[in-house]
């Protein structure tokens, strides 16, 4: 199995979740980790925690959705550490609900961090990994990216956005040393419910299987370790995608026991929310 020792990697949306896990893994395979957040407390803590275990780990606070953070994040992981090596392209956020009852405002926060978050870092890093000849751009998606779930469908096109974004770059990298892959986890157990309630004051039901951001952490180390184009944390739900594609009226029949319920919260639940 190939090592991680030394690999300098990136990851936007470090400071908990899948983000934190991942880099938690990265460390303990003695992978150098700059990491990258708007909560700079959490961030500071994390690396902190990394370098008192033994490992290198340095923070760079920033905001996926201005160009300028991410043009930052890279510029310091190549000051700290001469180059970089990967970059994971984690940061996002979750809306649930109707389209019709999104607000234009609503539409807007949700594609600047999951989309233009995805572009501003991954541009920021392609740039350097170019002039490098070698590097691996990681975006995580979601399952829904592969097949819609009724009551999110404004999330599920931001996911199915990453997608067609690593499409395009594997199609240019052929033949190179670079290399981009997409992560498509299940329900993830992250504050994803929690930021959703504080950000848009919504409270979300729905059933359906569900994993541990150590889970897809470990699903993304392999990915590292061996670069492939696609990657699964939970194997089985690769089917979905396929169903879709051949029998897609059946899949709507099948999904639609997964369909995410939403009810508002009360205005002083959610007053500290973003704008």
């Amino acid at each position: 199995m190939a090592s991680l020792a030394g690999r300098v990697v990136a990851i936007t949306g470090a400071s908990s979740g899948i983000g934190r896990a991942t880099a938690l893994q990265l460390a303990s395979a003695r992978a150098r980790v700059v990491v990258s957040a708007r909560r700079a407390d959490r961030l500071e803590a994390l690396a902190s925690d990394i370098r008192a275990a033994g490992g290198e780990a340095i923070a760079v606070p920033g905001d996926v959705t201005r160009d300028t953070d991410m043009q930052w994040l890279v510029a310091r992981a190549v000051e700290a550490f001469g180059r970089i090596d990967v970059m994971i392209c984690n940061a996002g956020i979750a809306y649930y609900g109707l389209l019709d009852e999104a607000t234009s405002a609503d539409m807007r926060r949700v594609v600047d961090v999951n989309v233009l978050g995805t572009f501003y870092a991954a541009h920021a890093a392609l740039t350097v990994m170019r002039r490098q000849g070698h590097g691996h751009i990681i975006a995580i998606s979601s399952i829904v990216a592969r097949r819609g779930v009724g009551g999110s469908g404004l999330y599920g096109a931001t996911k199915a956005a990453q997608l067609g974004l690593i499409e395009s770059l594997r199609a240019e990298f052929a033949g190179t040393n670079l290399h981009a892959s997409v992560v498509f986890p299940v329900r993830t157990l992250t504050e994803l419910r929690e930021a959703a309630a504080r950000d848009f004051g919504q409270q979300v039901t729905g059933r359906g299987p569900s994993q541990s951001a150590d889970d897809v952490a470990r699903a993304i180390l392999n990915c590292v370790r061996v670069p492939c184009a696609e990657v699964y944390p939970m194997r089985w739900s690769k089917l979905l995608g396929v169903l879709a594609v051949v029998a897609p009226a059946l899949t709507d029949r099948i999904v639609r026991r997964f369909n995410r319920g939403r009810t508002r919260l009360p205005a002083s639940a959610n007053d500290e929310r973003h704008p």
